[in-house]
């Protein structure tokens, strides 16, 4: 009798969803009761976690005058993965802290958020990695690249008229 009732038990639980070892829905696998997505986002190097949501809306040639204007009107412009009080990347985070520790005055775009901004932002300084920086209109690079400013006192002198005194370390 105990065995009987433990396969009725059994045949109920195993009717549940949750239960299931796992099914395809929608481009989804429902396994033990947790869903994981199939789809592959569009942008190869982005994690679906991190798909972007498109926030900057026009077609290309407005983005490029998106990205035009934002490095002519902004003295430091960094396009990165987050925003500066909360970089998603290492290098992103690390170039917000070499150029906080100038004061400058920072300017942002979360490339996370928009492919086609990240996809203008990659043309018009013709580098294929971010983040990237603008100091007075010119590209600068990456985080390497500013770290390697910093180190070698190139930054403080390019930075010395739109920026407080470093902060002391």
């Amino acid at each position: 009798m105990a065995k009987l009732l433990s396969n009725a038990v059994l045949k109920g639980i195993a009717s549940f969803p949750a239960a299931r070892s796992s099914r395809n829905v929608l481009g989804s696998v429902y396994q033990n009761g947790l869903k994981y997505s199939t789809t592959v986002p569009s942008d190869p190097d982005t994690h679906e976690d991190f798909k972007p949501t498109n926030k900057v809306q026009g077609s290309a040639a407005s983005l490029k005058d998106v990205v035009e204007q934002d490095v002519k009107e902004n003295p430091v412009m960094i396009y990165m993965k987050g925003v500066p009080d909360f970089p998603q990347c290492g290098f992103s985070s690390l170039a917000v802290r070499v150029l906080k520790h100038y004061n400058a005055p920072i300017s942002a775009r979360n490339i996370l958020e928009d492919p086609e901004l990240k996809s203008a932002v990659k043309a018009f300084s013709h580098w294929p990695t971010f983040p990237q920086i603008f100091i007075k209109g010119e590209f600068i690079g990456g985080s390497d690249i500013i770290l390697n400013m910093h180190q070698s006192g190139e930054l403080k002198e390019k930075l010395k008229d739109i920026s407080a005194s470093p902060k002391s370390e």
